[in-house]
């Protein structure tokens, strides 16, 4: 998957078109209005490629609305507990797993009313549920998290658990992490991965049974056009003295 975190649709149809699975949709460090959003999502469908919304909130229907919106599954930032793994199955998984509330007339069942039981199957099927794995109180609680019944998948925020490593002056590397928890998810049927900056993370990660990487985003886009840009009108500046 890529990275997105601004209101781009063409960016959307630009990743399905290069063959990626999914987008990861930023909205927990990234400003993106509600109706926004909503529209944003439609161009997934439209071009058929899967949405993996981290949203900015952990209210119950802000959650759900995501779903019902037409996202194919919520990342859900600094999940380290077993309680907090649950409290998120609750919200966005409809009975038996959770207490999701039931509309059925949103994008996520194409705005019809239909059979009920076919809806409320299909979307505990479907829609996914990745908790970010952030925090050495996570690391601890690893095999707990992935035990809870309707997590689908763990994402390790190298970032935010790699500074708190250093903060704690951890004897724990961020290796050290990615392999415990890359064996807790292989022993419990769970997808895991994290961001890759380079080809060669990604095919180490790989090698380890990571499912879902991150590479590219438009910010990267941006600034790697900005950068050639600029490096051409300073060649050709250059030249000219």
């Amino acid at each position: 998957m890529c990275c997105l975190g601004h209101h781009i649709p063409a960016f959307v149809h630009h990743a399905a078109h290069r063959g990626f699975d999914c987008i990861w949709l930023d909205l927990e460090h990234r400003l993106i209005g509600e109706q926004e959003v909503a529209a944003l999502l439609t161009h997934f469908h439209l071009a058929d490629i899967d949405c993996m919304v981290r949203p900015a909130t952990l209210e119950k229907t802000g959650l759900y609305r995501c779903l019902e919106d037409g996202a194919a599954g919520l990342m859900i930032p600094h999940v380290s507990t077993a309680e907090k793994a649950k409290m998120l199955v609750d919200a966005v998984k409809f009975p038996p797993l959770g207490d999701r509330g039931l509309d059925g007339a949103g994008l996520d069942a194409d705005y019809l009313f239909g059979n009920t039981e076919n809806y409320i199957r299909a979307a505990n099927q479907e829609t996914f549920l990745v908790v970010q794995i952030e925090t050495l109180e996570a690391i601890d609680n690893i095999e707990e998290i992935a035990a809870v019944d309707g997590v689908d998948g763990l994402f390790v925020g190298t970032g935010d658990l790699g500074m708190r490593l250093r903060i704690a002056e951890s004897e724990m590397s961020i290796n050290d992490a990615l392999k415990r928890v890359a064996e807790v998810a292989q022993r419990y049927g769970r997808a895991w991965g994290c961001p890759a900056g380079d080809i060669e993370q990604m095919k180490k990660l790989h090698g380890m049974g990571a499912q879902l990487l991150a590479h590219g985003s438009d910010f990267k886009a941006v600034i790697d056009n900005l950068d050639e840009a600029a490096g051409n009108f300073d060649e050709i500046s250059s030249s000219t003295r």
